[in-house]
């Protein structure tokens, strides 16, 4: 795949269980690979292979502290200059990464979804352009139950302990206020189709304006 003349990387944020990998995803789901992509930020949890299983259950994952904001920020950079990266896979159930890697080749535009993608200054530094998905509190918590349950082999008293000690607390130290450097809001996450629409017709301009590759034809 031929380099795009230029790599748009676009944050979007918001509250677990806000609907911002629903959007992130639509987003992509009508461009080919090679112009628009979802990297994961939760890809970049830390990992925690060299602590015991029981005490990895008790990090505060939703605080800045638990992601490896250097291999994001590093990546980042290597996809807007045009090169692939090998961005982990995690594994949420352990806690831990696995050997496995992804390559992510640079496409025109790069959709870098999590919660603290606009909390973490050397991240929100590299985007040109921020999005924050706003969802109601007990939406997003009754969401990230069945998630966490279903997808992530929790259970649902855990998942409530878990919310109330850190998630809560997180959310409102880290992530809620980090919607003030949002260049746009989107109320009502995946639901929320008007929203979406309008930002796969603004997504479709950045990937024209992109250009058609390095060493490619006009």
């Amino acid at each position: 795949m031929t380099p795009p003349d230029r790599v748009f990387l676009v944050g979007v944020a918001g509250g677990s269980g806000s609907g911002k990998t629903t959007v992130a995803r639509a987003l992509a789901a009508d461009f080919r690979a090679e112009d628009v992509q979802v990297v994961l930020m939760d890809s970049y949890y830390r990992d925690r292979a060299g602590v015991p299983l029981e005490e990895r259950a008790r990090i505060n994952y939703d605080h800045p502290d638990a992601f490896d904001e250097a291999l994001l920020v590093e990546h980042l950079e290597g996809l807007r200059a045009g090169r692939a990266v090998d961005t982990p896979v995690y594994d949420f159930t352990r806690h831990e990464r696995v050997r496995e890697r992804v390559t992510v080749r640079p496409s025109r535009v790069v959709i870098l979804e999590g919660i603290l993608v606009l909390a973490l200054e050397p991240v929100r530094a590299l985007l040109d352009a921020r999005i924050f998905v706003d969802t109601p509190g007990d939406l997003r918590v009754l969401r990230r139950l069945r998630r966490d349950v279903h997808e992530r082999g929790r259970t649902v008293d855990s998942v409530i302990a878990q919310y109330l000690e850190t998630v809560r607390p997180m959310h409102e130290a880290f992530v809620e206020p980090s919607r003030r450097h949002a260049d746009l809001i989107v109320p009502e996450g995946g639901h929320n189709e008007a929203a979406i629409e309008a930002l796969r017709t603004w997504i479709g301009g950045l990937v024209e304006r992109a250009g058609p590759g390095r060493g490619a034809p006009a």
